[in-house]
């Protein structure tokens, strides 16, 4: 290339992009977050079943388990991983709403124990069980319809992850002792958008973190 070629060639700032405003910082797009639909209990439900809980945890092989913490126990609906925050979130938000003002509330109550295999420990629920079932279909279409590429639909199964298993553990034990357990009722009135914060400090048995980042009362 010629010297007079050279000089009739553009700046090539490695800084700016075709279109970019000097004068306008560049927007940054904000990261996917990872996303779940929830029922949360209220705080006296997750008192009682701590309660009931704490026996549990003195049983052979408790040690082994990893125990969530009260605070964190949830119904999830609808699980819809790594959401794009720019592109999908909002389509999201928008449906869940309407979800939610299309369901009225219900009474719920904790109800029971039960075991995923050898991996996950939970305690059941009982009462409007069919509004339960029936908005997690509701936070699942939203998903789906929002344009979040989930699992193939399973059956929903309405539980409180108490404790889980990287191993896989004889749990039988846990259910059977909590197999009576019966909480009192309340009132299901919200549906919650839920993050989900994973552990980065690479510590031992370190669990996620939950946030509620939108919540919306359930009926008209």
């Amino acid at each position: 290339m010629s010297s007079r070629d050279a000089d009739r060639q553009p700046d090539r700032d490695p800084g700016r992009q075709p279109g970019h405003d000097p004068g306008r910082p560049p927007t940054r797009r904000r990261p996917a977050q990872r996303l779940f639909a929830a029922v949360l209990p209220p705080p006296s439900a997750a008192a009682e079943l701590r309660t009931a809980v704490a026996p549990l945890r003195t049983l052979p092989g408790a040690q082994d388990l990893r125990w969530t913490r009260p605070e964190d126990w949830h119904f999830t609906l609808a699980f819809y991983g790594e959401v794009p925050d720019e592109d999908v979130r909002p389509e999201l938000e928008a449906r869940l709403g309407r979800a939610a003002h299309r369901t009225e509330p219900f009474r719920l109550r904790v109800h029971g124990a039960g075991h995923f295999g050898g991996r996950a420990l939970w305690a059941g629920a009982a009462g409007g069980l069919d509004a339960l079932r029936l908005l997690a279909e509701r936070a699942d279409a939203a998903g789906r319809r929002s344009g979040v590429p989930l699992e193939e639909h399973r059956r929903f199964t309405p539980h409180l992850t108490l404790a889980r298993s990287r191993a896989g553990a004889e749990l039988r034990p846990f259910t059977e002792a909590l197999a009576g357990f019966e909480g009192q009722g309340w009132e299901a009135g919200e549906l919650s958008l839920v993050r989900s914060e994973l552990p980065h400090s690479g510590v031992p048995g370190e669990r996620p973190r939950y946030a509620v980042v939108r919540a919306w009362a359930l009926g008209r």
